[in-house]
Parts: C-alpha cells; structure tokens; sequence
C-alpha cells in the first residue's frame, strides 16, 4: 500500500515566507487562539535550546495553477499547502515573529509578548515585575522586524542595563551570543509531513479526525473553515466577525447580539450548508467546495464556483440581522427566553434552517412563519429530537423539503412531523417518563420552564410573573428565581430517602423567589404550606396549583405517590402551553 504523504524539510524563516506569499494557507491566524502565553513561551524556550517540537502536517490541495480564484485577498497566490496537524503551534510561530495580532477566546484581538533574559537565557510572559526589570529584552518580536539591525538593539540592551548594573566584559559577550542564538532561530529546522493532492476528502477527513495535536483534536468543521479561508477569505471573516459580535452589546449600531445564544463560526457555517444545499452532515461539505456534483460524483472547477456562489448567497441570509433577530423571538414565543433553558445549540441552529428556508425560499407570511419555528423548536426540544445523531436526523428532515417549491407544502411538511412526535402517547406516557429524572439539565424540566413563560404563570406564592422573574440579562448574586425542593431534601433523609436521584426528582422542584426558597427551610410541606396559602385569594390558589402541577392536598400524600401525580399535571402544563403556541 503507497503512503499516502512525503517528507519535506524546512525552516523557520521559509516557513513564515511562504505563509506571507500565500504558499502554506494559516488560517487560524484569523481565528480564536487558544494557547495560553505560556505555551507559546514554552514553545520558544524548546526551539532556543534546541530541543524537537514536532513536525507539520500539511495537505496539498490540488488547486491548479491558473484556475479563476474565489477569494479576493492580497496574497500572492491561492494555498496550495493547508496546515492540517500543528495549527496552534504555527499560528504561535507567525504571530511572534512577525508580530502580527491574534484573536482570543472571547474574540477580542490581542498580541502575544514574550520577553527575554539573554544573561540567564530565559523567556517569560511578562508581568509587571518583569516590564520594570532590565534584565530582560521585553519583545522578541522587535528582533525579526525587517528593518531591524541585531547589534543595535544588543548595544541598546547593554547600554539600558548598564545604567542599573555593573556588567561585566564576559557578560556583555554571553549577552550578544545569547540575542545571536535568539536571531539565529529563523533557521530553526522543521520537518514537515506533505499529504497527496490525489487522496479523496474521506481519506483526508479521516485525517484530520484521527490527529491529536498539542492545540486540539481537529474536527469536520475545522477543515472545511479551512477550505473557506483559502477560496472565500472574506466568507470566513464574516462568520467571524458575526459570533464576535453576538457576544457583545451594542448601543450604537444594528447587531446580532442576543441573550439565547452566543454560536461559533462551525455552528453558523451548518446553518448556510442546511440553507443552500440542503445538507446537514458537513462531510458532504467537503466535496461541494470542492466542485462535485453530489448526484452524479463529478468535479468540475465551474461547478465549484457556482457552489460557492450558492454558499455565499445563502450565508448573506444566515448573517442577515433581521432575519436572525426575527427567528430569537420565534424562539422566545416558544417560551424559551433564557439562554440556561436551552439545552441543545443544535437544535436551536436547525430551527434557524428551517426559519430561514420558510422565510427567504418559500417566502412565507413572516407571523404564520415565526408562530411555525415556535411550534417546531418546541416539539424538537421537548423530544430531543436532535440529541441522538443530530446530523442523521436532520439530514433526513432536509431531505424531505428538497422537491418542495411553496409554503403551503413546506409548512405541511413540518406539521407532519411535529404531529408525528407530539402524539397523545407522548403526552401520556413518554413525557411523564422523561420527567422521572433528577437531571437539572432536562429538556422536559426547561421546557416546563419555558411552559410557565408561556401561560404567564406567577412564581409559586409569589405575585412576581415567571417571565419577569427570567427576564433575558437579569444577573445577581442570587437567582431572582430558584428552584425549591418542595419535599426538602433534610426532611426526606429523616423518611429514609437518600439517594439524590429520589430526593432531586425534577418533580420535587418548584420556582419560587429566593427570599421564599430560604424561609420554607426543611420543614414539612404540611408545615410550611398554610403560611405561604394565607397570601393568597380560592383563585390565587387555584391558578397557582394548576400552574405548579399540584393537587389539592398534595402536602399530606406520600412523597413517591406525589411524584408521580406532579409528573402527569407537570406534562398537562407542557401540552397546554403548546396549545397556547399553536392556537
């Protein structure tokens, strides 16, 4: 069997040229960084002392010289090079010595300094000691800027430290031999692992899946953000651009940012995929930013560019601000108004497909569509219908709207399948069974949360509205809202029942103001509940027991029979607030 890549020898210096030329395509230079400093510094010690710090691996992508490229950037000339194994560590390499900006975690831009200690040969992140010590060279990557002259900036370190320090003939000479060895590692040696141009996508996603570099285990979507960066940099830079700003509040300008969700670059890529090919599995991905059509297996440059053209069109959509604006509040008619209650990224980002192919493919009614998404996320939440194999299932949803052509056949499609999961069964049956759980992190009990929202149901013995008190951006040292083992947890060990699975069952738990959550304490329920039914009217009580799922006398029933009365009631809830929606 022929390997499937060669060895190539490099150095640094050639390295970083033919990433500046455009040669090897480094793309995480434009996307999160997730190395510490320290890292980085670690990774500059090794190379000056001399020691191995791994190989590169990059693929030949078989671009063709000549070819119409799709990306509109400066670079020279298209990648033919794409780093597949070592992104983080050369990302680190580039942006020190060329001192170029990274972005971080939180996607604000930053630049990684690194200081240097020639008398002692030691590298430091440097804090506020060390900015005031003079012992140290505070930015290595002064030292391989193109104007700069290495004996100058020696004459200027010993001339500053001189000025604090006698320093001695044998020290001036360690120090120029040290600032030397730090210049000299632009020809620092690499060895480079060059996969085939000729290996099919599969081969080369097997790859990529398989690899554990010392950064992070890539995935499917890393490689195709990859792929983005050299045909359609721009494309990359607006899915960026638009994740950075959904975390950041704006006063002065239109902007995604949102309470519900705060996605990443892969996730919003899936939503234009799903919008301009119908296509959930990013493993097709791969070949149609290549050019193959994926009926007949054929490849063509042409067919390439008109993908693309598809994928940007589509991702204009996806990125529209009023397009994802109107689907959050799709998302909040559905009850789920806080980003904690949602339980699955996925299944939000799906429902954004689907908002997006009712509004912008069949142009349906804007009120009828967004009441549709509540109604969908609902059922898709309370299911779970995504959290099994989320890209089969959804594959399989996309399919079915792939020979639909108006809204009237679209939105009875995805009435059929919610029809064909909310099923009288469900309501009876399953959901009760969902909802014998001690999970806090439930779909049933978050979308109970989201039911409460709907029917605008008061906290229990609280005059305050559940939608107030889970008001998007309300943030204090203590929830306005909390959760109240209504069997507290001390009495129940005094019965015997110990294990948090019994004593933390969802049905337990009731919303109450915290101020109420510490004064009910560990009493008895049949104790502590008189008290709190003083503050209330015959209806008061009766709306505040219909919307906490509880029976009259529920205090005096044993704690397993209460559990599963609350179950069933709590499901009567649930199916109620999607008769709300849906009516």
């Amino acid at each position: 069997m022929p390997t499937l890549f060669k060895e190539v020898n490099y150095n640094l210096a050639t390295i970083i040229q033919q990433i500046d030329l455009g040669i090897i395509g480094l793309p995480d230079i434009q996307r999160p960084f997730v190395w510490p400093d320290t890292k980085v510094r670690d990774l500059f010690d090794s190379m000056y002392k001399g020691y191995p710090v791994g190989y590169f691996l990059f693929w030949a992508n078989a671009n063709v010289e000549g070819t119409k490229g799709i990306g509109t950037g400066s670079k020279q000339k298209h990648p033919n090079l794409l780093i597949v194994d070592g992104q983080q560590r050369l990302t680190s390499l580039y942006a020190v010595i060329k001192g170029q900006q990274i972005i971080r975690e939180n996607y604000e831009k930053a630049t990684i300094v690194i200081a240097f200690n020639p008398i002692e040969e030691k590298f430091e992140v440097p804090d506020a000691a060390i900015r005031k010590n003079p012992r140290y060279y505070q930015n290595i990557s002064e030292i391989w800027k193109a104007d700069a002259d290495i004996f100058d900036i020696t004459d200027n370190f010993i001339e500053k430290l001189q000025q604090t320090k006698e320093v001695t003939k044998e020290e001036i000479k360690h120090i120029r031999q040290a600032f030397n060895a730090l210049k000299n590692l632009e020809g620092y040696p690499f060895s480079a692992l060059e996969l085939s141009a000729n290996i099919d996508e599969e081969q080369v996603a097997d790859v990529f899946v398989r690899i554990n570099s010392q950064g992070k285990t890539l995935n499917q979507a890393d490689f195709i953000l990859t792929l983005m960066s050299v045909f359609w940099e721009d494309g990359r830079k607006d899915l960026e651009e638009f994740c950075r700003l959904c975390r950041v509040p704006s006063k002065d300008s239109a902007s995604p940012f949102n309470y519900l969700i705060d996605p990443n670059p892969d996730q919003m890529l899936r939503v234009s995929v799903g919008l301009a090919f119908r296509r959930a599995r990013l493993q097709y991905v791969y070949s149609i930013l290549r050019g193959k059509d994926l009926d007949t297996g054929d490849f063509s440059t042409e067919r390439r560019e008109k993908q693309f053209d598809r994928l940007k069109e589509a991702q204009a959509k996806a990125l529209n601000i009023q397009n994802w604006h109107e689907f959050i509040k799709a998302v909040k008619i559905a009850g789920f108004a806080k980003q904690d209650y949602i339980s699955s990224k996925n299944n939000l980002l799906y429902a954004y497909i689907f908002f997006l192919l009712g509004r912008e493919e069949y142009k349906m009614d804007l009120y009828e569509l967004k009441n549709l998404i509540a109604r969908w996320f609902f059922m898709s939440s309370i299911s779970g219908r995504y959290t099994g194999s989320p890209e089969t299932v959804m594959e399989m949803d996309l399919a079915r709207l792939r020979g639909v052509e108006n809204a009237i056949d679209f939105k009875a499609i995805l009435e059929e399948i919610i029809i064909s999961q909310l099923t009288q069964d469900f309501w009876d049956i399953r959901l009760p069974m969902d909802l014998a759980t001690s999970s806090s992190t439930s779909p049933s009990l978050y979308a109970y949360y989201a039911s409460l929202y709907v029917l605008d149901a008061y906290g229990l013995f609280s005059k305050l509205k559940v939608s107030d008190l889970l008001q998007e951006g309300l943030r204090s040292k203590k929830s306005a809202l909390e959760r109240h083992h209504l069997f507290p947890k001390a009495l129940l060990h005094k019965m015997g029942i110990t294990e948090q699975r019994d004593t933390n069952q969802i049905a337990n738990f009731a919303l109450v103001e915290w101020s109420d959550n510490i004064s009910i304490s560990d009493d008895h329920p049949s104790i502590y509940l008189p008290k709190y039914l003083d503050r209330l009217t015959s209806e008061d009580k009766e709306k505040m027991y219909y919307w906490h799922a509880l029976s009259e006398g529920w205090e005096n029933l044993t704690y397993m029979d209460f559990l599963a009365e609350r179950r069933k009631k709590m499901s009567d809830i649930i199916k109620s607030a999607y008769m709300k929606i849906s009516n």
